[in-house]
């Protein structure tokens, strides 16, 4: 039986003037000030007046011109001078001028980890967390204040992370104006603890203990899963590999990982069909779906992207139970309305406009497509299968375009490759959340039952995003969405004509033609006879060096975090790695040391004496032992031989005695272990992250330090010996370093002396994986890593 409702071509368009003036006008407000929503508004209801005057005897109009009346009022009334309130709000004033502040604020959502890369002593993972909070009462320089805005804390994770919706605490810390455009006055950069926390209420106690009780189920399943799972279920990433978030984003199946309509659909919808199978009315149905709904919400958390699902669900849910033809499209017109009158801020918010979006292609182009498929021949559950990843694609396109600055081209494929497993997944997850705290083994069993779907869902995203041309770039925000727009109406006016038809399909068959075979059946990487490869990791360090063994290569360090570094290694096609050397134990080398194991045997991880910072030593131990592998000293004066391969260790040369005290970032970089590679392409010398201090010991140890290849120094920093480059004298220097870093690398003396010595420069920042081939030619891949998270 179709999920959809039957098509009905005269869809009551009655609401849709209302709700796109009141969103238009919110939008207009917040984006160009307070009375352009004033202005806004009453055009609308000047509009309305004089289309009831004029349409007295067509009830239709009439009603539609009624609604618009109401709502351009409400538009310029209520919805301007709450815009109004937040723009000449006191602390946005006090923001601009970074002032010292201290508000008590009542926590609205769920604190919201800030993910970034590890870099030197700091580990990977979140260390701040964002909150959204509405002012109770503020001082600022030590002077009492009037708000009564929204602000956004940006805390340290610890103790902060625990705080729920509804508790009242005090926060300390510098203003700084908000980047949005939406109603926040302020953002206050908190460096303490919460300050005198109040009581949580015990429905929200109560969600955050289901919510801890599945992440603890899900631990019996592997780490991928066991992150993945909440997310689908309940919108929580904090547990999701930044790997898999990665692939999901490339894949176009971002959304999910994040609560919306979709997901309440699913939920309640199961209630719904299960107490319709028992053949109880539509109205006890209906009452228990919407218990089921309000339960639900409470569980997810009270975020904005949540409250617009479940709002649209709801009159979704309720148009459904009472048998109502025609209805999704006023629900979603009177859902916009009563959101934006009752958030106006929703008007600029992104996960808005892709719900509004993806819920009107859903009810207007979906079923209309899947009648067309299913008239010509194909079964309904496959035409409805494809009709609903194309039209969300279609309707979603321009707002993601402008959203991500980009496009996945992959996305209706991989869409319908994980449709058959969301819904399962989803009830699945939700069953074992609410089962766990009463009968953990029933729990599960049922994360286990939903283990396969999870595992599905992340080989679909990682092929996906491993697709040739999965991702394209396009011009990013309002310029880039309305272009996109602009071409999806053409292409689809296009198509109704036939010989429009005939020649787009020429077209594509042309391109791919040309492009498939150079991406795919003859890919251009990796080049022939490459001898190492600098892989572009971002703000980190990965090097592949070849054997004379095809898929066979050592790797010495393994890049700030998983993915990147298994990528890179897919892209070669290396399966066996007899030895993984970690040059030293800061984070943007061992980050991705988990990842390098994906798939390949690896004989052995290699360290050099340094045993510092201790956290990473013992991740790296933990990880050998996981795998099974031995974990090696290396120390000077040893030499390792593959076929086509042999590595000198050539220091760290002097390594300072271990202390009680932490040693400094300087002590580590300068206990990294330093190779010089014999290649087809000459000799390579590998100099982790020496800094001047190493290099002048090298300087004065080592007789002979020229190489034709240099891997520069830490990321190209400004602590570089001009004399150590001069005596290394290379033809190729190799710079690995992330797009966007803020440490300021690769520095421009380290360049300038480079390139003054004759040394030819590449940039994993500029050039993505670079390799050295035979006679030191240079191959570059040109797909650079985006800036890093922060």
């Amino acid at each position: 039986m179709s999920t959809f409702p039957v098509p009905d071509t005269r869809q009551d368009m009655r609401l849709v003037p209302a709700a796109a003036a009141c969103w238009f006008a919110a939008l207009a407000g917040l984006l160009h000030g307070w009375w352009t929503a004033v202005a806004t508004g009453l055009a609308s209801a000047v509009l309305a007046a004089l289309v009831l005057w004029r349409a007295r005897d067509h009830p239709r109009a009439r009603d539609a011109a009624a609604a618009l009346l109401v709502l351009g009022l409400l538009a310029a009334g209520p919805v301007a001078w709450r815009i109004r309130d937040a723009q000449r709000d006191e602390l946005r004033a006090s923001a601009a001028e970074g002032l010292p502040a201290s508000l008590r604020v009542n926590v609205a959502e769920r604190p919201k980890p800030v993910r970034s890369a590890g870099y030197a002593d700091q580990q990977a993972g979140a260390r701040s967390v964002v909150l959204a909070a509405d002012v109770r009462t503020a001082s600022v320089d030590g002077r009492p204040v009037t708000s009564s805005g929204r602000v956004l804390l940006l805390a340290p994770v610890e103790r902060w992370s625990s705080l729920l919706p509804g508790q009242e605490v005090t926060a300390a810390g510098l203003l700084m104006p908000p980047r949005g455009s939406d109603l926040t006055v302020a953002v206050l950069s908190v460096r303490g603890p919460p300050g005198e926390p109040g009581p949580s209420p015990w429905w929200q106690r109560a969600a955050a203990g289901l919510r801890s009780g599945l992440h603890d189920l899900c631990q019996v399943l592997p780490e991928e899963p066991a992150g993945l799972l909440p997310g689908l279920v309940l919108g929580d990433t904090s547990a999701l590999s930044p790997r898999v978030e990665q692939e999901f984003v490339s894949a176009g199946l971002a959304h999910l990982t994040a609560v919306s309509g979709g997901n309440l659909a699913v939920v309640c919808g199961a209630v719904l069909l299960l107490l319709r199978l028992l053949r109880l009315g539509p109205r006890l149905s209906a009452a228990a779906a919407g218990t089921c709904l309000a339960g639900f919400l409470v569980l997810v958390g009270p975020e904005a992207s949540v409250l617009r699902a479940g709002v649209m669900a709801a009159v979704a849910l309720l148009a459904l139970a009472l048998g109502r033809r025609g209805s999704a499209l006023p629900a979603l017109a009177f859902a916009v309305c009563l959101l934006v009158v009752a958030d106006p801020a929703m008007a600029t918010d992104f996960g808005f406009a892709l719900s509004v979006c993806a819920t009107g292609g859903l009810v207007l182009l979906a079923p209309r497509w899947a009648d067309a498929l299913v008239r010509r021949g194909i079964p309904p559950g496959f035409a409805e299968g494809l009709a609903i990843p194309l039209a969300a694609f279609l309707v979603t396109a321009p707002v993601l375009a402008g959203m991500a600055g980009s496009v996945s081209l992959v996305s209706v494929l991989t869409n319908v490759l994980a449709a058959p497993v969301v819904a399962p997944a989803t009830v699945l997850g939700v069953l074992a959340t609410v089962t766990g705290p009463w009968w953990p083994g029933a729990g599960k069993v049922l994360v286990h039952l939903a283990d396969p779907e999870a595992r599905w869902l992340i080989t679909v995203a990682r092929h996906g995003a491993r697709a040739p041309g999965a991702v394209i770039a396009w011009p990013g925000g309002w310029v880039g969405g309305l272009l996109a727009a602009a071409v999806l109406v053409v292409l689809v006016f296009a198509v109704r004509h036939r010989r429009v038809r005939v020649l787009l399909a020429v077209l594509v068959a042309g391109a791919l033609l040309v492009f498939v075979p150079v991406r795919v059946l003859a890919p251009a990487w990796p080049p022939r006879n490459w001898a190492m490869v600098e892989c572009d990791v971002g703000q980190g360090d990965a090097v592949v060096l070849a054997t004379a063994e095809p898929g066979r290569a050592v790797v010495v360090d393994a890049g700030p975090e998983p993915g990147p570094v298994d990528e890179c290694l897919h892209r070669l096609a290396v399966d066996r790695i007899p030895l993984l050397i970690l040059s030293h134990l800061h984070a943007d080398h061992i980050g991705g040391l988990s990842s390098v194991f994906d798939g390949r045997a690896v004989g052995a991880i290699a360290v050099g004496p340094g045993r510092s910072p201790g956290w990473a030593w013992r991740q790296v131990a933990a990880e050998a032992a996981r795998r099974a592998v031995a974990l090696v000293e290396l120390n000077p004066g040893e030499r390792l031989d593959w076929p086509g391969l042999a590595l000198d260790v050539l220091g760290p040369r002097y390594v300072p005695a271990r202390t009680d005290g932490p040693p400094d970032g300087t002590t580590i970089n300068n206990s990294s272990v330093v190779l010089r590679a014999e290649t087809t392409a000459g000799r390579v010398l590998l100099t982790g992250d020496v800094e001047l201090a190493a290099q002048a010991d090298l300087l004065a140890d080592i007789g002979d330090l020229k190489a034709e290849v240099l891997k520069v120094p830490h990321h190209g920093s400004r602590y570089s010996l001009p004399a150590f480059l001069a005596a290394v004298a290379p033809r190729v220097a190799l710079v690995s370093v992330g797009a966007g870093n803020s440490y300021g690398h690769p520095s421009k003396s380290t360049i300038d002396t480079l390139t003054a010595l004759g040394a030819r420069v590449t940039r994993t920042d500029v050039d993505g994986d670079t390799a050295v081939v035979t006679g030191t030619a240079i191959a570059r891949r040109g797909e650079p890593r985006g800036p890093p998270r922060r």
